[in-house]
């Protein structure tokens, strides 16, 4: 990579960690978007996005839990099953000629959700089924470890939609899923890590210093809605380019 190119990456990650950590999530949707438009191979990306999802996770996940935004009966019903199965999904290699469209359609799904989906107003929250926690747990964290998320695109809009938490408890169980999902998944493909870029500890701290101002602003108040529509705008980009650059 030039130096023209990790400079920019390295704004990108800044702005991405700072953007998402404000709602709870770690930002990797939005590091596969930057590395997918700068043509960055797909084995670098998926432990360069699980690496710094835990740099960013770790930090949201202090702040909301300090903000009294966490919920632990929400999450380990949900944690239970992703972190195994998350820790199976990093083991798994997809070869570049599927790991394009999949990605692809994941950050399009991630640009729905920041662009379109509304949350329905919830007065009380409701119970969550064991069997159902249980369930979506396991898929999600299937597809966090095999395409390099750390799930919270799925589990946020999920305990909206299904009014089984609010916002802000929302945020708080998501980083914290988010975490568990990316060491699981990293774990679960260690070799992987010999695959990240030399330029990984720049990266790194321009993740801490986004995810701690994100999170910061974040656990006490709800993120810009100009923000999101842009940042879906950029994650639209990228998934479109990833799904028509396939299969080269």
């Amino acid at each position: 990579m030039t130096l023209t190119t990790v400079s920019l990456l390295t704004v990108l990650i800044l702005a991405a960690a700072m953007l998402y950590s404000s709602v709870g999530h770690a930002g990797a949707s939005a590091y596969l978007a930057a590395m997918a438009l700068f043509n960055v191979a797909p084995d670098v990306m998926k432990p360069t996005a699980l690496a710094l999802n835990i740099v960013v996770a770790t930090i949201a996940t202090i702040k909301f839990y300090q903000a009294d935004c966490f919920s632990w009966p929400v999450f380990w019903p949900f944690a239970l099953t992703s972190i195994p199965f998350s820790f199976i999904g990093g083991a798994l290699v997809l070869p570049g000629s599927l790991y394009k469209p999949v990605v692809g359609a994941v950050l399009l799904y991630a640009a729905y959700w920041l662009l379109v989906a509304k949350p329905a107003a919830v007065a009380d929250v409701r119970s969550i089924p064991l069997w159902a926690a249980l369930a979506a747990g396991a898929v999600i964290g299937l597809l966090s470890g095999l395409t390099g998320v750390g799930g919270g695109i799925f589990l946020s809009p999920l305990l909206l939609f299904m009014g089984w938490a609010k916002t802000k408890q929302t945020s708080g169980v998501s980083a914290a899923f988010i975490l568990v999902n990316s060491i699981a998944g990293l774990l679960g493909h260690s070799s992987s890590v010999a695959s990240l870029p030399g330029v990984i500890p720049v990266w790194a701290m321009a993740a801490v210093l986004g995810g701690w101002m994100g999170a910061e602003f974040g656990s006490k108040r709800i993120g810009n809605t100009t923000v999101r529509r842009l940042l879906a705008i950029v994650l639209v980009i990228a998934g479109l380019k990833m799904i028509l650059t396939w299969p080269a």
